[in-house]
């Protein structure tokens, strides 16, 4: 019996990095969250044309976030299908929603056009990084920190793009935005036209399979998240918060805020590109001790060597998701999607708990001592690293994907 061919491309080695194919993915992640951005921005102006109760502009969030818990599906369904079109297509489905906010008549309206972005954000992030991984080759680290920055560059530009759209063409008249998107989309396909972007899965693997293969790492991966989340729920949530209580500068508050994205995206970069060289458990383990002492330096020191603190825990703190991406494909070999399904539900799960217990840690206890505490926790993540299946390991399972 001869070999099908969409089986047979999908399985070329692709060992080299393929630098126009991450960057276009890296723009695609940029654009497309950059949509996905709007709607914080122009929720006061939303509240105020509609009469939104804040309960419910704060329903349009929740909205918006309930599809990631069916990530692991939709990497499943990834698996199957060529991976490529959830990817090209996505830009363009979250920003027709996201464009068409200005003119929604109802919240009922409003609920409808967030419920179709979520599901359109999580086509776009859960098979995105499988394709990443395959164009990286043997340099998977460095391909996701390409990834991760278009995503954090975007969460600091995209409520300026939002307000800058508004401005120029009003609430009700700045949808041709969207048209932005289509020519992602297009440049997306124009450079994985000829790319073995497709998973190497000839039958379906059932979702529980996947996590029974993936769990020597998605274990692990779950505990760094929860003590990494509670240091990410404190500076992503309650830092200009902390500013404004310890200085009274509104102005510094917002500052520190972009201060720490911008180290982040830093950190991002070079996160990734280290860990191919040194190892991921060793870079990991860099970032897990090096974000406690930062933040725990940060809250007791003052002047510039607070700012200087603030940055080191931006950088650290901020540069794990593209480690432990790699990680996940290096060791997914059968549903590549569906094990990054995986992935991003665990973050996203314990990321939204994780604030939660913030806001009433800082209720009852006070902001510092929330942010000392947290940021002690944040040292249980370094024994999860210890259970991390090794670099050797890691290298075997990476030359498995990469047939």
């Amino acid at each position: 019996m001869k070999p099908d061919p969409a089986s047979t491309k999908t399985e070329m080695p692709t060992n080299r990095f393929n630098l126009p194919g991450v960057l276009a993915v890296s723009i695609g992640h940029f654009i497309h969250d950059i949509y996905s951005a709007f709607l914080a921005p122009l929720l006061p102006l939303l509240i105020e044309k509609l009469s939104l109760s804040l309960t419910q502009a704060g329903l349009l969030s929740t909205v918006m976030q309930l599809p990631a818990l069916f990530n692991p599906w939709i990497g499943s369904l990834a698996d199957r299908i060529s991976v490529r079109w959830f990817l090209v297509l996505a830009p363009s489905l979250t920003a027709v929603p996201m464009s068409l906010i200005g003119v929604a008549p109802s919240f009922g309206m409003l609920l409808i056009l967030m419920a179709f972005a979520g599901i359109s954000v999580s086509i776009f992030h859960v098979p995105a990084p499988v394709v990443v991984a395959r164009m990286a080759g043997n340099r998977k680290g460095m391909g996701m920190s390409f990834f991760m920055v278009g995503g954090e560059a975007a969460r600091a530009a995209g409520p300026m793009a939002a307000v800058s759209a508004v401005a120029l063409m009003g609430l009700d008249g700045f949808y041709p935005v969207m048209g932005i998107s289509f020519i992602c989309s297009f440049i997306l396909y124009l450079n994985t036209r000829d790319l073995p972007v497709t998973t190497a899965a000839r039958t379906p693997v059932p979702l529980l399979q996947t996590w029974r293969d993936m769990a020597p790492v998605l274990e692990p991966i779950t505990g760094i998240l929860v003590a990494r989340g509670f240091m990410h729920g404190c500076m992503a949530s309650f830092l200009p918060t902390f500013i404004v209580m310890h200085t009274g500068n509104l102005w510094l508050a917002g500052a520190s805020l972009t201060i720490y994205e911008i180290a982040g995206v830093v950190g991002v970069m070079v996160a990734g590109t280290l860990s191919d060289r040194m190892g991921r458990r060793r870079m990991l383990t860099f970032s897990l001790l090096g974000a406690p002492i930062s933040l725990l330096t940060f809250v007791w020191v003052d002047g510039w060597i607070a700012y200087v603190m603030l940055v080191l825990t931006g950088f650290t703190l901020l540069s794990t998701t593209p480690v432990m991406l790699a990680l996940v494909q290096e060791s997914a070999v059968e549903s590549p999607s569906a094990a990054n399904g995986l992935f991003m539900m665990i973050s996203f799960l314990a990321r939204s708990a994780v604030v939660v217990i913030v806001g009433i840690a800082a209720d009852l206890i006070g902001l510092e001592k929330t942010f000392v505490i947290f940021a002690v926790i944040g040292f249980s993540g370094l024994p999860f690293v210890l259970r991390l299946p090794d670099d050797q390991q890691l290298a075997s399972g990476s030359e498995r994907t990469d047939r």
